[in-house]
Order: structure tokens, then C-alpha cells, then sequence
């Protein structure tokens, strides 16, 4: 019960602002996007006493992009906060990497014991992973209409993000540390 209101929250804002978007439009849905992601932050706070890097980074760009969306009238930034917010995320996993730290594990080590080359790889997986994921947004949003690139958000990214993290299964499996090796 609890991993479902855990999904709730993070899956929560994105779905509130596919059915603002579609009823009301896009700057009414990208501000309805910015409200729910401070209510599932709020609840995320109140359910677990912490809050997860990710959320909060992405409410962060939400905050921004969201926030320059409306008060300029120009759906350009909610747009390109895809963009950019997956290649943070890439070039913060390679940093990380280039000064001898994975970032991910950081992120990801209470879930995964992996050893430190599974790390470093799995790292540079995710890294090319956001990179094309930065891509791909750029493509969908320059080359078709709005309502085909918030499509595209909920029916491509979110699927292409869920297959590639599944697909990471048997890498994860070849490169876990036995839990009692994991306590030496």
C-alpha cells in the first residue's frame, strides 16, 4: 500500500496536469502541475520524513519553467524543462562518475547492493538514457503540435522510461553483491 501512495505522489502531479491540460488548456494545466507538486512534496514529507532528491529537484524546474510558462505566456518553457532537466541528470551522473563518485548509487544504494563496477556502468547507462531522453523531447516538441508533445509526455516518455529502467533487470542481477558479502 505504501509503494502506491509512494507512486501517487510522484506519478500524481504529472496526471493532474494531462487532465487540466486537457480541459482547460496548457497554461492552466502547467499551473495546476505546479500546484499538486507542492501538495504530493508536502505529502511525500509527511509520509516518509524526507524528500526524495529527484521530486524535488524536478518541482524545482517546475517552480522555474512553470512559472516563466505563465508569467510570460509562452508554453517554450514547459516544453523545454524536459530537456534540460534530463541533461542535469546526465551530466550530474557523469560528473559524479568523472570525480570517482556514482551519484546513483547515492540515490539508489539502500534498494541495491551492486558492485562498484555494476555502479559505474549502471550510472553510465542512466546518463545516456536522459541524454536521449533530452533528445527525443527536443524532436517531439520542435517538430509537432502541443497536444501531440503532452501525448508524447504521457504515452512515450513515461513508457520508454519504464521499459529501459525494467530492462536493467538482468545487468542489476549480474552485479549485486550477496547481502552477506554486502556487510564485510
Amino acid at each position: 500500500m505504501k509503494q502506491l501512495i509512494k507512486l501517487g505522489i510522484e506519478a500524481g502531479p504529472l496526471v493532474v496536469f494531462l487532465v487540466v491540460n486537457a480541459r482547460a488548456g496548457l497554461f492552466e494545466g502547467t499551473a495546476a502541475f505546479m500546484v499538486a507538486t507542492v501538495i504530493a512534496l508536502i505529502a511525500g514529507w509527511l509520509l516518509e520524513r524526507r524528500l526524495p532528491i529527484i521530486p524535488l529537484v524536478s518541482g524545482g524546474f517546475i517552480f522555474v519553467f512553470g512559472g516563466l510558462t505563465l508569467y510570460l505566456a509562452d508554453e517554450l518553457f514547459i516544453k523545454i524543462k524536459p530537456t534540460i532537466v534530463n541533461l542535469l541528470f546526465a551530466v550530474i551522473l557523469t560528473g559524479g562518475l568523472m570525480f570517482g563518485r556514482s551519484f546513483l548509487q547515492v540515490a539508489l544504494g539502500s534498494a541495491f547492493q551492486l558492485t562498484s563496477h555494476g555502479w559505474r556502468v549502471l550510472t553510465l547507462r542512466w546518463s545516456g538514457f536522459f541524454v536521449f531522453m533530452a533528445l527525443l523531447n527536443e524532436i517531439v516538441w520542435r517538430n509537432y503540435a502541443t497536444d501531440i508533445w503532452i501525448n508524447y509526455k504521457l504515452f512515450g516518455a513515461m513508457p520508454l522510461t519504464i521499459v529501459f529502467a525494467l530492462s536493467q533487470t538482468p545487468f542489476l542481477l549480474r552485479h549485486q553483491i550477496a547481502t552477506d558479502e554486502s556487510a564485510d
